[in-house]
């Protein structure tokens, strides 16, 4: 019970339902009704954390306070806003469409919620464990891009609409170079199960060996989820509150479920693909321990994803897609190739795993280095020819 409390109780629980009368398979179906709504559970709790958490920590960033006034140290000011959501109105607009209406809102949330299936917690501590995880992972993050869509389209708002399908077109490019960087880890594991991609980090975390494909995951992850400096979702300032702008009550509220949970999810899915996941000492010999050191892991990563939203200003749309096309596609696609040829290579020859991929990583960087330079200057160049010369110093800054 001490090393493995896991499956210490999943059997505990499994002998009461069989001797309750439930044949083994129907207590197995059972438990495992159980525990998937028991996890969907907890992940919608654990929202409520979360946004206490990342309220604070921009507060603190912005030299502010945050929440401080509902509860003790302000833990219970989430709870106070759902509950006012809950007492608002729900306003319908004119000529919506009623069904595709409320549909859009869970959607945007069980496209987050359904991510956890296939993310192991710990040792023998998971929802499911696919041999397809990693298509799973693509699959069930496109029904979020869907919900936006079918929310902008169903309000009769053009305003809506037009927010929808800015944020659609950010959505679909940014998937682009993430579905390429989750490619690294699943040939350097050898299978596309998360829970195998952890296990093949037991000699040496991913991030090591990979890092530009865990840095193009983090940034497109982050595009992914609406968080700065990809915060077009919600750039209020530019288009009204975007696909958004007419719900209200615990519909409008529902989307900003998603959008938070999905920040930590994002750095739980980094954690699991590059950072070793629940590995950490000791952990074969008691597995609560794993349980310990992946949410450890997460919590630093996703205090980086808060540290960025706070200090990084919002893109432009069309800076938002140059990024991604001009920079992320083309070096997720050499990280691809490169990755594939150097283990292929290591593998056949005999040479040092860990070190070959090391200098591989060593030299896209010097190249995507000298890129840079050589893009930079040429930019500047065709600026400085562009202005005329009497515009000055101060009008070539600008423009640059």
């Amino acid at each position: 019970m001490i090393s493995d409390p896991f499956t210490w109780f999943g059997d505990l629980l499994r002998e009461f339902l069989v001797g309750l009368g439930l044949t083994t398979a129907q207590a197995t179906g059972l438990m495992q009704f159980l525990g998937a709504g028991a996890l969907a559970t907890a992940v919608l709790v654990l929202t409520f954390l979360l946004i206490w958490v990342e309220r604070k920590v921009l507060a603190r960033i912005q030299d502010r306070l945050g929440p401080n006034r509902v509860g003790p140290f302000g833990l219970l000011q989430t709870i106070a806003d759902a509950l006012k959501l809950l007492s608002k109105e729900i306003i319908i607009p004119s000529g919506a469409d009623k069904v595709v209406y409320f549909l859009a809102p869970p959607l945007a949330v069980m496209s987050v919620v359904g991510l956890w299936a296939v993310i192991p917690l710990a040792p023998n501590l998971v929802g499911t464990d696919i041999n397809v995880a990693a298509i799973y992972l693509i699959s069930i993050t496109a029904i979020g891009t869907l919900a936006i869509m079918l929310a902008g389209w169903s309000s009769n708002n053009k305003y809506a609409l037009l927010g929808a399908f800015r944020t659609v077109a950010m959505l679909i490019s940014y998937e682009v170079p993430m579905v390429l960087a989750l490619l690294v880890p699943t040939m350097l594991a050898g299978s596309m199960g998360t829970v195998a991609i952890v296990e093949a980090q037991r000699e040496m975390w991913f991030v090591v060996l990979a890092p530009l494909a865990a840095l193009v995951f983090f940034i497109s992850s982050m595009a992914e989820a609406g968080k700065a400096p990809f915060d077009l979702l919600e750039a209020e300032s530019e288009i009204v509150a975007g696909y958004n702008i007419e719900y209200s009550s615990m519909a409008f509220g529902m989307f900003f479920v998603g959008e938070f949970l999905h920040g930590f999810t994002l750095a739980a899915l980094t954690v699991t693909l590059f950072l070793g996941g629940w590995l950490g000492p000791f952990v074969d010999q008691y597995t609560w321990l794993g349980l310990i050191y992946f949410f450890g892991k997460t919590a630093i990563v996703y205090f980086a994803v808060i540290w960025i939203r706070g200090t990084l200003p919002r893109l432009r749309i069309d800076q938002v897609n140059a990024f991604n096309w001009k920079f992320l596609v083309p070096l997720a696609l050499v990280v691809v190739m490169v990755t594939a040829v150097a283990d292929k290579l290591a593998a056949d020859l005999g040479w040092n795993r860990t070190l070959t991929m090391i200098l591989a990583n060593a030299v896209m960087f010097a190249g995507i280095v000298v890129s840079v330079q050589l893009y930079a200057r040429r930019e500047r160049r065709r600026i400085e020819a562009a202005v005329p010369a009497s515009a000055g110093t101060a009008r070539l800054e600008s423009a640059s």
